[in-house]
């Protein structure tokens, strides 16, 4: 399984029936295709789009059905569509249960930098620093490392995105949690090894007396 799918197939095991969920772009929208058939989640795009589905198969994309960064998305049965102005007061007014977004950095105390790299060019800020401060759970679905540097660090030298910190990382290597304030290492990934974990991370790990490997 690659990285990617493996991040997706995780973070998907969070989401509750009646859920109303909103991807970020990247990994996270690759989380509507790993939802099992019982599960009754409702996905927004912030562009204004209750209810999408996977991302159709090639040459079955509608020119009109897109996500928040222009990519093709499909709608299922009873979707609603609405302006911008509706779906941001859906985020901001705290109805949106879980927001699953990328990351470039989550520190120590959980703070997310996930918008900008300084010199380079930015396309904008986006929903996410609405959705963080909004969303009643934030998850980081994200590489662990990246160009051989720890994405998990001890503090975000990046902008960071919100003063809130988020609820839950989950990277090619781990899931790794907040609990209490303290940044803890709650599962390994499949033949990963809690040193292995460690090792390619720059923060300072909790490491429970016992750490599962994830369940997928």
């Amino acid at each position: 399984m690659d990285a990617q799918s493996l991040i997706a197939r995780r973070v998907a095991l969070e989401l509750r029936s009646g859920n109303l969920v909103n991807l970020g772009i990247g990994i996270p929208t690759l989380v509507a295709n790993y939802i099992p058939p019982d599960l009754k989640v409702f996905f927004q795009s912030e562009n204004g789009l209750i209810g999408t589905g996977p991302i159709p198969e090639q040459g079955m994309a509608h020119p009109l059905l897109t996500d928040a960064a222009g990519r093709p998305i499909t709608a299922l049965p009873g979707a609603c569509t609405f302006d911008s102005a509706m779906s941001f007061g859906l985020i901001r007014g705290g109805h949106v249960d879980v927001t699953v977004l990328g990351g470039l950095q989550v520190d120590a105390e959980g703070h997310l930098a996930n918008w900008m790299i300084p010199g380079k060019m930015v396309p904008g800020m986006g929903g996410a620093m609405d959705l963080v401060s909004g969303a009643k759970r934030v998850i980081v679905a994200m590489q662990h490392a990246a160009k051989g540097k720890s994405k998990i660090v001890q503090k975000c030298a990046l902008p960071l995105t919100s003063s809130r910190p988020v609820d839950l990382v989950v990277t090619d290597m781990a899931v790794i949690g907040f609990s209490g304030g303290r940044i803890t290492l709650q599962e390994t990934a499949p033949g990963v090894t809690v040193a292995e974990v460690m090792a390619v991370t720059e923060a300072d790990l909790f490491i429970p007396a016992e750490v599962p490997q994830m369940n997928i």
